[in-house]
């Protein structure tokens, strides 16, 4: 199967004002915890150590497991992103605090941490999205190809259909399709613009080599005749969007 073509329409979205995102609030939907972080250049090697022992002591299981990904492309280029989940928020009343932990976070990790932004919770959609293959080792699919979406807010009450026209495609597409839709969960404002992100989940760099099907697909299973009303509905309901590919770091990760 070519997966490349996951590359090509990923798609994040979010409903803005009064619209609500039903799919997002379902209670078996998952929500990770993310931060993003610029390291001190100067200070890479202690900076690993010491995110990695802080992992491993209070953040290698459950709820509060943390997952760390290097960014190696788009604007963000050499920051970490810092994970926390599967967790609902109900977790975020008992996280790791005591016991060494904030001391120890804020002695070992951000005293080498230049920066520290995008503290977002993202919430998954489960019936768009199609991560069954999905296991909870991410060395599995260590590359993550995360489009972000900047909706308009005359136009978002057509996301939801826009993403269930690219979710039948992708389930509809040759081969295991990892994709994911997650909404931001709080409000971002139109200058953020993070209002949604999509993600594509692969093996390895290669992958990204293979041809694209997803138009072929999308003929097959909407019609050739819908094709540029998507394209017009999707230029209508998205003000911006750009890539990122996160790498799996397994070091950092305490894995």
């Amino acid at each position: 199967m070519k997966k490349t073509s996951l590359a090509y329409l990923l798609i994040f979205s979010l409903f803005l004002g009064s619209i609500v995102m039903v799919t997002a609030q379902e209670a078996e939907a998952p929500m990770w915890e993310t931060i993003v972080l610029t390291p001190d250049n100067t200070k890479l090697k202690v900076l690993g150590e010491n995110m990695r022992a802080h992992n491993l002591k209070y953040h290698n299981e459950g709820a509060y497991k943390a997952t760390v990904y290097s960014i190696s492309t788009g604007p963000d280029i050499g920051k970490i992103v810092w994970m926390m989940g599967p967790l609902k928020y109900a977790h975020l009343d008992s996280r790791p605090s005591e016991g060494g932990h904030d001391e120890d976070w804020r002695d070992n990790v951000m005293a080498y941490v230049k920066k520290m932004e995008h503290g977002e919770y993202w919430k998954g959609d489960v019936k768009l999205s199609n991560t069954d293959m999905l296991t909870d080792d991410p060395s599995l699919y260590p590359i993550q190809f995360i489009r972000y979406w900047e909706v308009n807010a005359e136009h978002s009450h057509n996301v939801k259909a826009m993403l269930e026209l690219i979710s039948k495609t992708v389930k509809a597409m040759d081969g295991n399709n990892a994709w994911g839709v997650y909404y931001n969960e709080f409000r971002q404002g139109s200058k953020i613009g993070r209002h949604i992100a999509s993600v594509g989940f692969y093996k390895n760099w290669a992958e990204f080599d293979e041809a694209p099907t997803f138009k072929k697909t999308f003929f097959k299973v909407h019609g050739e005749e819908s094709w540029d009303d998507f394209v017009r509905n999707m230029d209508q309901v998205l003000d911006n969007s750009w890539d990122e590919i996160w790498v799996y770091d397994k070091e950092l990760s305490g894995d």
